[in-house]
């Protein structure tokens, strides 16, 4: 159990890491292009379908995406569930 929870918050760690490098704009082979690639392929087979689900909120000429925010209670609720 305990590995479980420490994978769900090193998940949880990595989608908030994702949030923070999406800003930021490097070349794909910089090292932080890779690393961000790498958070990419983990973390956006969940985030993806609920970017098509949940819309974009328009936020001037932004839009900004809930979908992340939504993957993280979803997480902690997970993780609240397990006891962790």
């Amino acid at each position: 159990m305990d590995l479980l929870c420490t994978l769900i918050w090193l998940y949880l760690i990595g989608i908030i890491a994702r949030i923070v490098l999406d800003y930021i704009q490097v070349p794909s082979d910089h090292p932080v292009g890779r690393i961000r690639n790498l958070l990419a392929a983990i973390i956006d087979p969940l985030l993806s379908p609920l970017r098509r689900v949940l819309p974009s909120i328009p936020a001037g000429r932004m839009r900004i995406d809930l979908s992340p925010i939504v993957l993280i209670i979803g997480v902690q609720i997970i993780l609240g569930i397990l006891g962790c």
